[in-house]
């Protein structure tokens, strides 16, 4: 499932930069969805709640970009963009 392999990486790229970061929670999460990710904000955020929940990143505000652009090299992809953290 494409969905499923996206967030999955996306936690682990929250986990790592958590990790590097010495952060005790991670406060939000800025992504950008491509155009050709087969995701909209609002399905996006449902996997998020359901895949950061009991992890740092549980309750974290999400900022989301979604991108009309399907030339776009990234179109398919799912980018963190940033992360703001608690120390």
């Amino acid at each position: 499932m494409h969905e499923a392999s996206l967030i999955r990486d996306l936690m682990q790229k929250i986990d790592a930069l958590a990790t590097d970061e010495r952060a005790q929670r991670i406060v939000a999460v800025c992504v950008w969805l491509g155009a050709l990710s087969h995701m909209s904000a609002d399905h996006f955020r449902e996997h998020f709640e359901r895949a950061s929940r009991g992890t740092i990143a549980d309750g974290a505000v999400l900022n989301i970009v979604v991108s009309t652009d399907s030339s776009d090299p990234n179109a398919q992809s799912l980018l963190l963009r940033s992360i703001e953290v608690e120390t």
